[in-house]
């Protein structure tokens, strides 16, 4: 095993620069606070620390909060006309893109995900969710109604105002942008929160945004913990609507707060994802699908098929062909080209995915592959990606979101069974189906309760669709119409 790249290594091959400490970003500028409590980020691939975290305390949120009111009440952004806040949109897709490699190697030693994937897919798909809502800009208007020839009624949209986005670590850029997008183009101004262990990526996005010649104020930033940070600000009256992506648990705390205050919510939470493969289906697309599901983002995401449903007939067969395929997954350092997982995001994180192995065999799982921290690495959290054979799909591993790089697998006698189990679960956020079978795929995609059905695909999106989910997987939805109404 090659060994992995150090922070000093990555800093000189790519010419980037890290800060002792990151701070708040209020009102276009830096927001440094004397006193502030500190948290340190390490290196998830190597354990290094990397800076220091300032805390923002109540008082900067609510500065933050107040410099956003202030575009909202005192500036003509709301009242823009959209040809030119679709202007400002595509000044942002330009700085991005100047600045895309530098941002990708942030995130990815930030979170350990593998460099090549966040080059290609989640820069890609950032500079992607300014285009799309760039068009929306130009293009949502109101209604004009008539009542008998007496009335005439006219509807207006008019932007919501101060939009609280907290966004995740797993794809900190691409799940920032897409909420933040969408909230700019409909006329709003932001308050961010990061997440604790990706801040600096998030910060130097804001950072880079402002090259867009941003009215200051219109985009700010705070830091810290949920409990701290995040509290000040789903709470805060300033506050008109309310965004997360994260954890069904946070998802319902910030929902408690919000309801005080009576905002507006969107929280796309946790998922615990079917992935059912039937045996008309094409076994090589079904492993090869299967892996992308439970690996892309290094099993990290809410959209992992992390229950694997097979049909009796074609079980020896996949799963023998699966784990073999699972078992050769290049584990290692995200700088090198040749690796497919990478590091889980911080050490809490890959404590708690370590320890499904042993709550899986202690409730008769049969471990088929992985298991362990991967083998060759003295220092960073590499776990070697994971398959159980189940027999029920009460077992823990089967309801709750791990979120790693473990799968289980259990064999069904049909896609009646399939559906049944599909839907024991607290979570609804997407499904797999691999079967050539379209009398079958219609029955199944119809019946399962969740908020998008992948059919012989895995991860594929338009921005203009509703996504979101059922249960504990959310309430609201991203896309087209979807953002409009939360944001409007």
């Amino acid at each position: 095993m090659p060994p992995v790249a150090s922070v000093g290594d990555i800093v000189e091959r790519y010419g980037i620069s890290l800060p002792d400490e990151v701070p708040a970003f209020v009102d276009g500028a830096p927001r440094y606070s004397d006193g502030a409590h500190t948290l340190t980020r390490e290196c998830p691939a190597t354990e290094e620390a990397l800076y220091a975290l300032q805390e923002s305390a109540p008082e900067v949120v609510d500065e933050a909060v107040r410099a956003a009111r202030l575009i909202m009440d005192d500036t003509p952004w709301p009242r823009m006309p959209h040809v030119e806040r679709k202007r400002v949109l595509r000044r942002i897709m330009d700085v991005i893109e100047r600045h895309r490699d530098e941002l990708a190697v942030l995130q990815s030693l930030e979170v350990g995900l593998p460099l090549g994937g966040v080059r290609t897919m989640h820069m890609a798909r950032t500079i992607e969710n300014f285009d799309f809502f760039a068009e929306v800009a130009g293009t949502v208007g109101g209604h004009a109604y008539t009542q008998t020839g007496t009335y005439l009624t006219v509807v207006t949209r008019e932007p919501a105002g101060v939009v609280a986005l907290l966004s995740p670590w797993n794809a900190p850029l691409v799940l920032t942008s897409m909420k933040l997008a969408a909230s700019l183009a409909l006329g709003n101004a932001c308050v961010i929160k990061a997440s604790e262990h990706s801040p600096y990526s998030v910060y130097r996005f804001v950072e880079i945004l402002h090259e867009a010649d941003l009215p200051p104020g219109l985009v700010n930033l705070v830091n810290g913990r949920g409990p701290v940070t995040g509290a000040s600000l789903v709470e805060h009256q300033g506050v008109d609507v309310v965004g997360f992506v994260g954890g069904s648990k946070t998802g319902a705390a910030i929902m408690a707060a919000a309801a005080n205050g009576v905002r507006k919510v969107g929280l796309e939470l946790g998922g615990k994802s079917a992935n059912m493969v039937m045996a008309s289906a094409d076994l090589e697309q079904a492993i090869d699908g299967s892996l992308l599901a439970i690996l892309t983002g290094n099993g990290q995401q809410c959209l992992a098929g992390s229950r694997i449903l097979v049909q009796e007939s074609i079980a020896d067969e996949f799963t023998e062909r699966f784990v073999k395929r699972l078992s050769q997954v290049r584990v290692g350092d995200p700088f090198d080209a040749q690796t497919e997982v990478g590091a889980m995001a911080f050490r809490e994180h890959f404590q708690k995915v370590m320890s499904y192995v042993d709550t899986a065999t202690a409730e008769g799982a049969t471990l088929l592959t992985g298991g362990t921290a991967a083998p060759g690495f003295d220092r960073g959290f590499f776990f070697q990606p994971t398959a159980v054979e189940v027999g029920d799909n009460r077992l823990r591993v089967c309801q709750e979101e791990i979120f790693g790089p473990f799968v289980t697998i259990q064999r069904v006698p049909d896609a009646d069974a399939a559906i049944r189990i599909a839907n024991d679960s607290a979570f609804g956020l997407v499904s797999y189906i691999w079967s050539n079978d379209l009398l079958e795929v219609t029955q199944m995609s119809g019946a399962i309760k969740a908020g998008t059905v992948w059919v012989n695909t895995p991860l594929a999106r338009d921005l203009r669709a509703p996504f979101g989910g059922y249960k504990q997987s959310g309430v609201g939805r991203d896309g087209l119409e979807s953002s409009v109404e939360l944001l409007t």
